[in-house]
């Protein structure tokens, strides 16, 4: 399985990005998605997640209301949707696949290369 993230760039805050990762592999549409992010300096942490249909999706506290995580199981894509973006949104966001342990925010088995978001105040 490989992920390729893509959509990151430089917004004003309360501004929006898109933020998209295809997919390779017959197992897409049986496979959980996530989407995490790392601010420099600090750890990685859960941003979102959607199930394999796309029936169920789960988000951080922080980003509730503001992010929306969909996918396209036709396409092999799965998208976050960032809307009234905040300075401390700023951070790598990476595409993950295939929970191991712990889903939605645990452990996954793939990750992406992931992609730049940066929010300017």
């Amino acid at each position: 399985v490989q992920l390729q993230a893509s959509g990151g760039g430089l917004v004003q805050s309360g501004g929006s990005l898109r933020l998209s990762c295809a997919a390779s592999g017959r197992t897409f549409s049986s496979d959980n998605m996530g989407w995490f992010r790392q601010a420099p300096g600090k750890e990685r942490e859960f941003v979102a997640a959607i199930n394999w249909s796309g029936g169920r999706t789960y988000y951080a506290d922080f980003v509730k209301g503001r992010f929306t995580i969909s996918r396209d199981n036709a396409k092999n894509w799965v998208y976050l949707e960032m809307n009234s973006l905040k300075p401390e949104d700023t951070a790598v966001y990476y595409c993950a696949t295939r929970s191991i342990a712990g889903f939605p925010s645990g452990t996954y088995a793939y990750w992406g290369q992931g992609t730049l978001v940066t929010v300017s105040s």
